[in-house]
């Protein structure tokens, strides 16, 4: 665990009274890609929340450590400056901020410091670029109006841009077509790093067809139940969650 960026340990978590994670243990490695596979209701989206220091989620055992770190009672702010950053499943729109002012003051604010513009304009028209981005898409209202690809292409743009060294990608290939998602995974491979991990959530393995993991875990009822290699997730295409969450019995893996 002392080796790992992120390392989850025991983690209990609680959500308006009610336990959703009970137990999960979970280590992601700078250097590599981990694919979080679950059925609905497994708590994915809640750990991701957490991490991020969510204060709707409380934290009623475990810990949360980001490189060596323990983070349970740091605010997201303080966890976005050291490096942890949150693609959200559902972006929230903000009508009058454009993506422009949005993205410099993200990066001043986890820089700690005044971003020269010029630095800026040709940060993020290269990975504009790559995203298959217009420039026009600069001056519009973060998320106000987008379709789903254009919400999941801004999230992936902000990663891009404030470089963090966890990411965190809550079911990025929601709500995507073909060729959104073949885009949107194009630049989160681009953004892998010897000094960069992603936990990448998903409830279906087809963004694993572009995204290739380097690991693979399944979370049940609050718990990663197994972690294997990137065959773990073509099992799961085949045969579903069936074998995990149908009731134990004799000689019956759960």
């Amino acid at each position: 665990m002392a080796d790992a960026l992120l390392a989850v340990d025991n983690l209990h978590v609680t959500v308006e009274g009610k336990e959703i994670l009970k137990g999960l243990t979970l280590e992601v490695t700078a250097g590599q890609v981990h694919a979080l596979m679950g059925p609905n209701g497994s708590g994915k989206s809640t750990l991701s929340f957490c991490l991020l220091g969510h204060p709707k989620y409380t934290i009623t055992e475990g810990r949360i450590l980001f490189k060596g770190h323990d983070v349970n009672t740091l605010s997201p702010e303080e966890r976005a400056k050291r490096g942890m950053f949150l693609a959200f499943q559902y972006p929230t729109a903000i009508p009058g901020v454009t993506i422009a002012n949005f993205l410099r003051t993200a990066l001043k604010a986890v820089r700690g410091g005044e971003v020269p513009v010029r630095e800026f304009r040709q940060l993020v028209k290269a990975q504009m670029k790559t995203l298959g981005i217009a420039d026009a898409f600069m001056n519009r209202y973060v998320n106000d109006g987008f379709s789903g690809g254009e919400k999941k292409r801004l999230e992936i743009l902000q990663m891009a841009v404030l470089q963090p060294q966890l990411a965190v990608l809550d079911e990025t290939d929601s709500g995507l077509d073909i060729d959104a998602l073949q885009i949107v995974a194009a630049g989160i491979n681009s953004l892998r790093a010897p000094t960069r991990g992603l936990l990448l959530i998903t409830h279906y393995q087809r963004i694993l067809n572009y995204i290739k993991p380097d690991r693979v875990h399944v979370l049940v009822d609050g718990k990663v139940v197994q972690s294997g290699g990137p065959e773990l997730a073509q099992e799961l295409e085949r045969q579903g969650y069936k074998t995990f969450t149908m009731p134990a019995t004799a000689g019956q893996p759960v």
